[in-house]
């Protein structure tokens, strides 16, 4: 996936990335911030953010952090004002995210509610905050999302994690071409399984198209897609793009592929989850 459209540069932005204390988000900040970034992290773990934005001010860029739960219908508008005050907004990270894997009838409403509400809710309606701001930024504005390789190829087992994550892509196709002719860019990233915490309670490996590749070689080949000018980044394996382009051409032959294999899948995935209780069991919480 390419469509590029000519340079885009990445130096000294002044952006918000959500879930930037952790994982992929971290690392991106981190290669923003040798850009000479002035970056917002933004997320629920005020101590990590915290670490974060340290390593970030010693890698040589500016940094704050951010504590709130992005599925607070407050919380866009905050993130939003507190870039703002921080000096502008020119970039948008929509990172943050969860995941619990596992049977569609064997997953709580709480935790159906806890992806679509972080993985896309939060995502939209922080990037219709921003709107304002990235359309009359000097050097133009940037919408970068984090989607999947599952947003590709649903998989079993992950229907819900899935749904949000097609439907990010979707926003994201939808959103570049409404904002054609500005100078917003609108860009989509599709990571295959990556090296972060949010992998490590999975066991499905690169046997069934989990193979994880680390979080640095993923982020680097993402901003390099990205100052290239591209829009649809997709970081996966080779054999994860296999089954996506069986998937674009056939869609029943994947099913065909993957059936043989679903109690092994199954039971790989099984544990796999991002999304841990709030103190006093006040339901789920994302730990990405």
């Amino acid at each position: 996936m390419s469509g590029d459209t000519g340079g885009l540069d990445l130096a000294g932005r002044r952006g918000v990335i959500t879930g930037g204390g952790r994982g992929i988000g971290r690392a991106i900040a981190l290669r923003l911030a040798e850009r000479g970034g002035d970056l917002l992290l933004v997320g629920r773990d005020r101590g990590t953010l915290e670490a974060t934005a340290e390593d970030l001010r010693a890698a040589g860029g500016t940094a704050r952090a951010l504590s709130v739960d992005l599925t607070d219908p407050a919380a866009p508008v905050r993130v939003v004002e507190a870039a703002l005050e921080g000096g502008g907004l020119d970039l948008l990270v929509n990172n943050a995210g969860n995941v619990r894997a596992g049977r569609l009838d064997a997953i709580g409403a709480d935790d159906v509610r806890a992806m679509v509400d972080l993985n896309l809710t939060a995502a939209i309606l922080t990037t219709q905050a921003a709107l304002p701001a990235l359309r009359a930024a000097d050097r133009g504005g940037v919408v970068l999302s984090i989607s999947s390789g599952i947003g590709l190829v649903p998989l079993p087992f992950y229907s819900v994690y899935a749904a949000t994550k097609t439907g990010l892509a979707g926003f994201g196709h939808a959103l570049r071409r409404e904002l054609a002719g500005t100078r917003v860019h609108v860009a989509t990233a599709y990571p295959g399984a990556t090296d972060t915490d949010m992998m490590t309670s999975s066991r499905a490996g690169e046997s069934l198209g989990f193979g994880r590749r680390p979080v640095d070689d993923v982020v680097d080949d993402l901003l390099a897609a990205l100052e290239r000018g591209e829009h649809e980044i997709n970081t996966s394996l080779p054999t994860r793009r296999r089954m996506q382009e069986l998937h674009r051409d056939d869609p029943l032959a994947v099913d065909a592929a993957l059936a043989p294999r679903l109690a092994e899948m199954e039971e790989a995935v099984r544990g796999h989850s991002s999304i841990a209780p709030l103190p006093g069991g006040a339901g789920p919480r994302s730990r990405a």
